[in-house]
């Protein structure tokens, strides 16, 4: 059982001024004028309001008084914090404890400073706790090698600030976590400034591998663990029962983690928990794991080790594109996890979005070779493509979660389950989604096919879809449905109706629109198939200086164009100016111009002669220039010439099947790769194109119209204010 530091009562703190009290509750300095305010004895009485007064001044001076400390958190408890959902225990969260968790940073922050770093002052803290709460018990030759020389060294303060931690928090293991950064309030660790918590696991992740794994206490019956990448243990003790002790002494897990500091932090705070030297070791590399179990062998026993587990936790600390050339980067993690599975385990390694993005090129890809190799032996049960801005500290980095079983080598009828977490957690808020991942992925739900869905590892027809196809496996990549309950047919019928009460003169041409339900399924390809078979050409973006920009020369499409900020033709560049960007390429007629930021938006340029500003590309048709250059001589032109036409592109690309595809945390793009188009017959993309490029030519004269109405209703309104027109009736 852990016992609790031995102490005395921690000292009074210190008074507080009005600044600091703001500080510390995390207000603003007129929140806490108002408090004193409205709250003091004299209008209380005044306002016959019974509620408690705003504590008195103990000290300082009329323009800067002091207030006990304790005295204020005791009022601010009175004072819940709006907008938050209470905790476990049904408790909400109240500025007193906002207060009192930043009165225990003060003495730390300062202690911080004396000695050097925050490291080292997490280092000695931990030290302490771990000894206080277990080392004593243990024979020196037990304890963890740096363990006693780090105690030993603590500064006084340090002592005396943790024995108030460990008050305030309770527990020897919740204060460690506390220090870590790893309890769900890390404004400790923001404030030390450690680096620690630049890659712990965020909590959401924890909370998700740990319904996953289910009920886990330990024990000789129940399934081993071994944690990879182990960091500072936030998987380990995050499985069910593992902070509270249940998971301690069973002799049954063991972590690896690399890094000389986490690994002696990881041992100091499993120490705090009571779980170290009863079974629970921490080693340096997975090799370790084979001679690793010294301390149950007698002097004649040969030497074991622990090679294999029921359960096994990876989470590599890497950010975008980190090691992405190492053969040990992320995803040789999950490999490793793999290997070290028993028959009928799972592994859970968490790795980064871009690991499941790349694709091979000309340069060796270890990353991808890595994630064939996982898919090809059948060894992914479930990807799961983590919230956006999920991790606190690196809000621009991407995650997803790989379920891994054993390798099974013949794959042929195996699938792989897709789940856009990030989907499902814009849709329902909070975190619950967690317990809906949960469901999908223990298959105890029925999922949106745009939330998840099995896709087979290989396709069991010819061109039907699987994932070894050399593309991104990110889940929003790849998951793509028919919108959930809409009946297309029925829907553009009543558009159609819609559109002929609201312009009779188009009836005739509406009703001679042949619109029937399609009998036979079509299979649908990605763009990256047909760039690749060189139907279809990319135009990348460009990026001009501003000071290239100018009002004459060949207009140029960027952001603000596509998005109606600015009119098409504002914005120029001279050809001279253009000529010292030797990847520049001119837009042709009929290209299509894409942006693929927050959703996808396509225009077709008419004319050509424009130059694309990154973030805007452009596609265009290969076969489209020799079509117009039959049609200009008057040459038969064969319905079925093109298998697809401009119009007919754009509207395809930003259909809802394509705009759900973005990833990325900050900005949410969509991969014009991944996106698909149905295979249609030339014949019906030459009725499509008709219909389109005839709404598109109704639509500019609407647009016409509209433009001459707002200058006449301007002009007449601009006229009459300067008293320039008098209006009369006819």
């Amino acid at each position: 059982m852990t016992r609790a530091i031995p102490s005395t009562e921690p000292a009074l703190y210190a008074p507080v001024t009005l600044g600091e009290i703001k500080e510390l509750a995390k207000v603003g300095r007129p929140t806490v004028s108002n408090w004193r305010r409205r709250f003091a004895p004299a209008a209380l009485v005044a306002a016959k309001d019974g509620r408690k007064p705003f504590p008195s001044p103990v000290g300082g001076s009329e323009s800067k008084p002091l207030f006990d400390a304790l005295a204020i958190a005791d009022w601010l408890d009175l004072r819940p914090v709006p907008e938050t959902e209470p905790d476990e225990q049904g408790k909400v969260p109240t500025y007193g404890d906002r207060f009192r968790r930043g009165l225990k940073l003060r003495g730390l922050v300062a202690l911080k400073h004396r000695l050097g770093s925050a490291e080292t002052l997490v280092a000695q803290a931990l030290a302490v706790i771990a000894m206080e709460a277990e080392g004593r018990d243990l024979v020196p030759e037990c304890l963890p090698e740096d363990l006693q020389t780090d105690c030993d060294a603590a500064d006084p303060g340090v002592r005396r600030a943790v024995s108030s931690l460990v008050h305030e928090i309770g527990s020897p293991g919740k204060a460690a976590d506390a220090l870590l950064g790893i309890d769900e309030d890390v404004e400790l660790a923001k404030r030390l400034e450690s680096d620690l918590v630049m890659d712990t696991v965020p909590k959401e992740i924890v909370s998700l591998v740990a319904s996953l794994i289910g009920p886990n206490e330990g024990g000789p019956d129940e399934r081993s663990t071994i944690s990879l990448c182990a960091g500072l243990g936030e998987l380990l003790l995050g499985m069910d029962g593992g902070p509270y002790g249940k998971l301690g002494g069973h002799g049954e897990l063991v972590a690896v983690e690399p890094d000389p500091l986490r690994r002696k932090l990881l041992q100091y705070r499993l120490l705090s928990y009571s779980m170290y030297g009863g079974g629970t070791d921490v080693c340096a590399q997975p090799s370790d794991l084979d001679t690793l179990r010294t301390w149950e062998q007698g002097e004649n026993d040969e030497p074991w080790g622990f090679p294999n587990a029921d359960i096994v936790l990876a989470s590599p600390p890497y950010a975008s594109g980190e090691r992405e050339r190492d053969e040990r980067g992320p995803l040789w993690w999950a490999q490793e996890a793999v290997r070290r599975l028993n028959p009928g385990g799972h592994a859970y390694a968490v790795v980064p979005a871009w690991t499941l993005t790349r694709t091979r090129g000309a340069v060796p890809a270890p990353t991808v070779d890595a994630r064939d190799s996982l898919l090809t032996q059948g060894s992914v049960e479930a990807i799961v493509q983590l919230p956006r801005r999920i991790h606190p500290f690196r809000t621009g980095a991407e995650f997803a979660l790989l379920i891994l079983r054993p390798p099974t080598y013949d794959p042929a009828d195996l699938q792989t389950l897709l789940i856009d977490a990030d989907r499902i957690a814009q849709r329902t808020g909070g975190r619950k989604w967690i317990g809906q991942v949960t469901q999908l992925a223990l298959s105890e739900g029925v999922a949106d096919p745009r939330d998840a869905r099995s896709i087979p590892l290989r396709s069991i027809r010819p061109g039907g879809e699987q994932l070894l196809d050399r593309r991104s496996v990110l889940p929003s990549h790849r998951l793509a449905a028919p919108e959930a309950g809409v009946d297309h047919f029925e829907e553009t019928v009543t558009a159609r109706r819609a559109t002929a009460a609201a312009m009779p003169q188009l009836r005739d041409w509406l009703g001679a629109m042949d619109i029937d339900k399609r009998r036979t399924p079509i299979r649908h390809r990605k763009l990256d198939e047909h760039l690749t078979a060189g139907q279809l050409k990319s135009l990348t973006g460009h990026r001009i200086k501003d000071s290239d920009i100018v009002d004459a020369g060949l207009p140029v499409i960027g952001r603000e164009e596509m998005l109606g900020e600015l009119p098409l033709g504002q914005r120029r560049i001279t050809p001279e100016a253009l000529s010292t960007y030797s990847a520049a390429r001119i837009t042709e007629r009929g290209d299509v111009v894409v942006l693929a930021e927050h959703g996808v938006r396509c225009q077709v340029d008419p004319a050509g002669g424009c130059v694309l500003l990154s973030p805007v590309q452009g596609l265009r048709i290969a076969a489209y220039r020799d079509h117009l250059v039959a049609v200009a001589k008057g040459d038969p032109v064969r319905p079925d010439a093109l298998w697809m036409r401009p119009h007919s592109l754009a509207q395809l690309l930003q259909s809802p099947r394509n705009q759900l595809r973005g990833s990325g945390s900050l900005v949410r793009r969509v991969s014009v790769r991944d996106m698909d188009l149905p295979q249609l017959p030339a014949e019906e993309i030459a009725e499509l194109e008709a219909i389109l490029t005839e709404t598109e030519r109704l639509r500019a004269d609407v647009r016409r119209q509209l433009e001459a109405l707002d200058h006449l209703a301007e002009r007449i309104s601009a006229g009459v204010a300067d008293g320039d027109l008098a209006l009369r009736r006819r």
